[in-house]
């Protein structure tokens, strides 16, 4: 399956292109991965080619077996697509109809709004009759000092439900829930 979702320009924001990881996303993930801000936040650790070809084979296998939906995230410029400056992901839950949704953004894209922008159109595209999976809830953990992405969860139209305590080695500090449903989704409130 290869799902590509568009976000339109803003008058100060080029167009995105949400698409799966690609082989040749590797030296964007390398470069993504060095810096310290970003590595504060993530679970995964990606320190060379060969790390970075595994995180983008494990973000297409999850395409291939159904339970995990990476976008890439890239800013269009004109007729031609930049190198990945973003992820966002929908991993699907032990429940039935739930999933859970990540993001990061790389060094150079921060601050501007991209994933904020993306991963609403990610929410709705998991949302819509398109997703090969019906979902009705997603979440959204983070560090409970993660305060850019408790951000843009609220931007996003994600509640606060729960702060959830540590559990090393997956979440090393206490974490805050956020939760989306659809039904508040489709009906717009």
């Amino acid at each position: 399956m290869s799902v590509q979702l568009s976000v339109g320009p803003t008058a100060s924001l080029p167009a995105l292109r949400l698409r799966p990881w690609q082989s040749d996303d590797v030296h964007a993930v390398v470069t993504a991965y060095r810096d310290a801000a970003l590595r504060r936040w993530l679970t995964s650790t990606v320190r060379d080619d060969v790390e970075a070809r595994r995180w983008v084979d494990t973000q297409r296998q999850g395409w291939a077996d159904g339970t995990r939906f990476s976008f890439a995230v890239v800013e269009e410029c004109g007729e031609t697509s930049g190198a990945a400056v973003g992820h966002v992901t929908v991993k699907l839950g032990d429940d039935e109809g739930s999933a859970e949704v990540g993001y990061w953004t790389a060094a150079e894209a921060r601050g501007r709004g991209l994933i904020s922008r993306s991963l609403e159109t990610v929410v709705q595209w998991a949302f819509s009759d398109e997703a090969p999976v019906p979902l009705t809830r997603l979440d959204l953990v983070h560090a409970v000092d993660n305060h850019a992405s408790c951000r843009v969860a609220e931007r996003c139209g994600f509640e606060f439900e729960a702060v959830m305590p540590a559990q090393p080695p997956v979440f090393r500090t206490d974490a805050h829930l956020h939760v989306r449903h659809k039904s508040r989704s489709l009906s717009g409130a």
